[in-house]
């Protein structure tokens, strides 16, 4: 699957703007990432970009979330790695620990857009471009600031062997990038 294919499947079963500019977001650390560990930045990109995809379908239910994307993605025969990574990401789900590198990159990737963006809006701008890195690792601490937000699944980071603080500058220079796609 290409990523015009992929953007026309997540706008297929995807309506809300906030969640595909999540979805977006996602793209762009996990590409980011990939490039970083020196893995497919072409795969990890889609996968974050459709790691939600099923999101509304299965209305928020976090007990099913990630199956149906998987069901999705096979009969489209995407990567194995890919729909493993997918379905891992909510562990509440598939009932198993997250293990490998790509589902550990995923949940903390994905992650960690909430915690950027909900930074983003304290801002008196509200503008991506104002954020700092270690704005982003002191909310982690404060448990009521986008208090959703799993510290625990951000870090994951240090199991891929990237430290918060990196992990963060990372996560929030590749949102930078695309701040005008996801208006922020």
């Amino acid at each position: 699957m290409n990523r015009t294919e992929a953007l026309d499947l997540l706008h297929q079963y995807v309506q809300s703007r906030n969640m595909i500019n999540h979805c977006l977001a996602s793209e762009a650390v996990m590409r980011a990432l990939a490039g970083k560990l020196g893995r497919d930045k072409d795969l990890w990109g889609l996968t974050g970009l459709l790691h939600d995809l099923d999101v509304e379908l299965v209305a928020g239910d976090m007990t099913i979330h990630g199956k149906e994307t998987a069901r999705i993605l096979a009969e489209k025969g995407c990567d194995e790695a890919m729909i493993d990574a997918i379905q891992m990401h909510n562990e509440s789900s598939s009932g198993k620990k997250r293990s490998t590198e790509f589902q550990h990159t995923l949940a903390a990737g994905e992650t960690i857009t909430g915690l950027i963006v909900a930074t983003t809006l304290v801002y008196p701008d509200k503008k991506l471009a104002s954020v700092k890195p270690r704005s982003v690792v002191k909310r982690m601490k404060e448990k009521k600031f986008a208090a959703s937000v799993r510290r625990e699944n951000i870090l994951e980071c240090e199991k891929i062997g990237i430290p918060i603080h990196e992990f963060a500058a990372l996560c929030v220079s590749a949102m930078q990038e695309i701040s005008d796609d996801i208006g922020l």
